[in-house]
């Protein structure tokens, strides 16, 4: 069995039921300048002025849309005793005058909170693809391995045996650090974690201690965000790198893996396990047989079955069986966590309503994951691949022709559709994929009519992937979240097609 241990002598939390003085965080953020300083008992951390109560100490984030400086007097109102600012503001409460005021809440949060990931083994997974399914494989190891996991993920945060849909997949660094102490109070031992680009990039996962930390993979996603694709890899890249380097398993199978792998080497890691579809991969799959049921393969000497289908979802396996290696997890532990996880909301999420045909759910929404699932639907069956998905609005344009392309050449028959239109006309967001394919596609911008034709379309042995919402209850349209599950979506086109029959 696993053991976790503290890595930097005994923990101690600043915050108790009377608060920490402010000198003793003036001492862990040192500030360029302290203005009006005086004696102050803060009770809590906050970015958002909306949440600030009597003790707080407010951080004026700028943000990409507003600046937190400009919330300042409110916070103050509402009973924040002192500022961490950027620049100095004309108010009567203390301020830490720092360079970086994202970069502070980080460093603040976790002396804050005690630095809880020093006792917690954190088992975090960074990529474009896959860090989803490889994180619920890992939580399954963990749980096998005795070492009760909490889990963070895009689908749900599940914190003392209660689970919350996510908000983002990682929270501000307040809210994070927050979230790692709630689970060492609730006996957690280990988190299995996704880290985002996002999360690197604005600093939310700084202070925290991975135990061990997978490299999924690396595709065109969120350039709308970090500009180019090498900036989008430099923030996957910094997690690995800067600071205590955690140990790391890393998919050899991807060019920027193989990259980050090599790197690596260079620093002089010595915790670091490759893996992937790669002759020279630490960990690879041999002897495997792709199913209609299930996956079977041996990894790294372990013989393993996973009722997660597919060649992509063996790769999110080998990356998990990595990572446990890295913590030590004994090989019957390995075999056991992955074989318990059923399924991963979204992720490849069969639909079944009784019907002759196969019909699955995916959360694909880049050109890597489309091509990913529309390749392992083809394993499943003997008939046809049908296809719904669009793209979506105010992100990576990029990706739309790609993916137009992908599905014209993958599927035997493809439904562009609206997906999360946001602020975008759906039908230039239509137009842009429809530019990318080989072939002529159908199109239908109303996703419930899209879903419905495709199942109609179905016959025996055919299977109908509907792609990019995956888990996701709400299309999001001009500002609004309107209910919708593309789960509830086709059982409902299902069983109206039986109804008829």
């Amino acid at each position: 069995m696993a053991q976790t241990s503290a890595r930097r002598g005994p923990r101690t939390t600043l915050v108790d039921s009377r608060g920490v003085q402010l000198e003793r965080l003036i001492a862990a953020l040192a500030p360029r300048e302290v203005m009006r300083g005086a004696p102050a008992e803060i009770r809590d951390l906050v970015y958002d002025a909306r949440r600030a109560t009597r003790g707080s100490l407010f951080f004026c984030v700028p943000g990409l849309r507003s600046d937190g400086h400009d919330f300042a007097a409110a916070a103050v109102d509402r009973g924040a005793v002192a500022l961490v600012v950027e620049r100095p503001l004309e108010l009567d409460v203390p301020q830490l005058v720092v360079d970086d005021a994202r970069a502070a809440m980080a460093v603040a949060a976790v002396a804050f909170f005690g630095d809880p990931t020093r006792d917690l083994l954190v088992a975090g997974v960074t990529g474009t693809n896959g860090k989803t399914t490889t994180a619920y494989l890992l939580d399954g190891i963990l749980e096998a391995a005795g070492l009760r996991p909490a889990l963070l993920t895009t689908i749900e945060s599940r914190v003392g045996g209660e689970s919350r849909p996510s908000i983002r997949t990682t929270a501000e660094a307040i809210d994070l650090q927050r979230t790692f102490e709630a689970m060492l109070s609730a006996g957690h031992r280990s988190c299995a974690m996704e880290a985002t680009s996002h999360g690197s990039e604005l600093k939310r996962l700084d202070g925290t201690s991975f135990s061990c930390l997978v490299f999924t993979n690396l595709t065109q996603d969120h350039l709308d965000f970090h500009g180019t694709l090498e900036k989008y890899f430099d923030a996957k890249r910094r997690l690995f790198v800067e600071g205590d380097r955690p140990p790391a398993a890393v998919n050899v199978g991807n060019e920027h893996g193989r990259r980050l792998a090599d790197e690596l080497r260079a620093l002089g890691q010595r915790r670091l396990l490759t893996f992937g579809f790669s002759d020279d991969a630490d960990v690879r799959a041999e002897r495997v047989e792709l199913g209609r049921l299930d996956s079977r393969f041996v990894a790294a000497g372990v013989e393993l079955r996973t009722s997660l289908l597919g060649r992509f979802n063996v790769e999110n396996a080998l990356g998990a069986v990595a990572a446990a290696r890295l913590l030590d997890v004994q090989d019957a532990e390995i075999a056991a966590g992955i074989g318990s996880v059923r399924g991963v909301p979204g992720r490849f999420e069969p639909v079944d309503e009784g019907q002759p045909f196969a019909v699955v759910v995916d959360y694909a929404h880049t050109p890597d994951s489309l091509e990913n699932v529309l390749r392992a639907a083809r394993d499943v069956v003997e008939g046809r691949v049908l296809c719904v998905f669009g793209c979506g609005g105010d992100r990576d344009r990029g990706k739309r022709p790609q993916m137009g392309r992908i599905a014209s050449e993958l599927a035997d028959s493809a439904f562009v559709t609206s997906d999360n239109p946001r602020d975008e006309d759906p039908e230039a967001i239509i137009a842009a994929i429809l530019a990318g394919a080989a072939d002529e596609l159908e199109v239908e911008p109303d996703r419930r009519r899209a879903i419905g034709r495709a199942v109609e379309m179905a016959r025996p042995g055919d299977i109908v992937v509907i792609a990019g919402k995956g888990h996701e209850q709400g299309q999001e349209i001009e500002g609004r979240i309107v209910p919708f599950d593309d789960r509830d979506e086709a059982r409902k086109a299902i069983r109206r097609l039986a109804a008829r029959a």
